[in-house]
């Protein structure tokens, strides 16, 4: 199959989080099926590194939205590890600024471009797709411009759009006024009337309507955007499109998260061989500047600073439980002020316990997967969540909480069946992150258990080899 995969974020040139790894990722592994895949993405001022090298692939042209001029060419780089093609939209008036998203007036604008320039390009190239793969709201607009303002070009007969929901809780809602800059005054009729009548347009909500099929990202996470609770105001329209929404698990890249072959830690293992693992664990302490104490867990914490993260409970249960236990903890992470001084608070409260690294660095989450004895993870939501996965593969056991992707991956540890992978808390309050924690550090005792439940973990295959076989089966579906 031909596959158009469009989206805001690609790894490693620009991402924020999960949209950006699985946007290389997936298009990677369906390349390796033999598919001919093009991904499209903003030519971000980050993009432009002086060692990246682009080819200039589609000259300047033009498309007019809303009355306004917008002049775009396209450059192409090598997706790392493949030979999948990246092509970049570069409009610097609206792309050359330092952040990938902004909160600046235009920024409807700027992703209403994405998706006419993706289209432009095929055009211009003759290239047909069989599938337009959209992500996220910044290119939900796709499957209605195509059906309205394509519709009269021969070329995309055939072609029929996925989207992509990696977070319900970010839709693209924009006044009403900034219709003429989608490229769709034209199509307004096709446009929710209510929402409009109320002076909205909702990018995400116009993608969930004209989708030919919806996927998101784990299938705990397809049911809980159907409910009131998680829906974010799109419950109702994912239900009426439930026969054609489909919940498929995010996977890993297995070359760049994997403890035999991971060129970021200072020591390799295996699930049969965990020696490794240990030596990690003291460079850790070394590189936090913590005393490396072999007898004592050491929990490890790597994300987003956010609400949606669940670091609330954190304020009640981690004070008590560094005061009477003998725990490290190591976190990396920056983000909302009141959780960057909860642990800026718990380090200068129990120096000999806690490090915090405010910021984020690519090595040291590597190193922390690798050097923790358990992840922390209590998200309120999450559609996926990737770290649970690194973890897993780790040997590194999540204590999370259960919901989203979390619920489909981490199952907590039974002595008697000696099965499960980590530990999972069903409700969403301190006293269930308290019981998890109580619980992880409790079997951190018994090491034959451990290690049986690190086995566990380390046994999974969460690769994208599994998992693109779903996708291909939701493309076949649809043509």
């Amino acid at each position: 199959m031909r596959i158009l995969f469009v989206s805001s974020e690609v790894a490693p040139f620009a991402k924020t989080g999960g949209l950006g790894d699985v946007s290389a990722a997936l298009p990677r592994a369906l390349r390796a099926e033999g598919h001919d895949v093009l991904i499209v993405a903003p030519f971000y001022q980050r993009v432009r590194t002086p060692e990246r090298r682009f080819e200039r692939v589609l000259p300047e042209t033009e498309v007019v939205l809303g009355g306004r001029s917008l002049r775009f060419s396209v450059v192409a780089a090598r997706l790392p590890d493949s030979d999948v093609t990246v092509l970049f939209v570069d409009c610097p008036a609206l792309y050359d600024r330092p952040g990938i998203y902004t909160q600046d007036p235009d920024e409807h604008l700027r992703f209403s471009l994405l998706g006419w320039a993706a289209l432009k390009l095929c055009q211009y190239t003759q290239w047909a797709p069989d599938i337009v793969h959209c992500n996220d709201w910044q290119t939900s607009l796709l499957p209605l411009t195509l059906k309205t303002m394509f519709a009269w070009d021969r070329l995309f007969d055939r072609t029929r759009t996925v989207l992509t929901i990696h977070n319900i809780g970010h839709q693209g809602a924009f006044p009403s006024s900034v219709l003429p800059d989608t490229g769709l005054a034209d199509a307004a009729h096709h446009l929710h009337q209510d929402q409009l009548r109320d002076g909205r347009i909702n990018y995400l909500l116009t993608g969930i309507l004209y989708a030919n099929a919806i996927t998101t990202v784990s299938p705990t996470y397809a049911r809980e955007i159907q409910t009131t609770e998680h829906g974010v105001g799109m419950d109702g329209f994912l239900r009426a499109r439930r026969s054609v929404l489909f919940g498929i698990l995010n996977g890993i890249d297995d070359a760049e998260w994997n403890p035999a072959r991971d060129g970021r830690v200072p020591f390799r293992y295996s699930r049969d061989d965990l020696s490794g693992k240990a030596l990690c664990g003291q460079r850790l302490a070394e590189t936090m500047k913590l005393p490396h104490r072999p007898g004592v867990p050491v929990i490890g914490i790597v994300s987003r600073l956010a609400w949606q993260k669940g670091f609330d409970l954190c304020f009640d249960v981690l004070p008590p439980l560094l005061a009477r236990r003998d725990v490290q903890l190591v976190v990396l992470g920056s983000g909302e002020g009141r959780y960057e001084e909860l642990f800026s608070r718990l380090a200068r409260q129990f120096p000999r316990k806690v490090a915090f690294h405010k910021g984020f660095s690519e090595p040291l989450a590597h190193l922390i997967e690798a050097g923790s004895d358990m992840f922390l993870m209590p998200s309120r939501y999450e559609p996926c969540g990737l770290n649970q996965l690194y973890s897993l593969a780790y040997g590194t056991p999540p204590i999370v909480h259960r919901t989203g992707g979390l619920a489909d991956t981490v199952h907590t540890w039974n002595p008697t069946t000696r099965k499960g992978n980590g530990f999972a808390f069903d409700h969403f309050d301190a006293s269930g992150l308290a019981w998890a924690l109580g619980y992880a550090l409790e079997t951190w005792g018994k090491p034959a258990e451990w290690r049986a439940m690190q086995y566990n973990g380390m046994s999974e295959d969460f690769s994208w080899k599994r998992r693109v076989g779903a996708y291909e089966d939701v493309y076949r579906g649809v043509l």
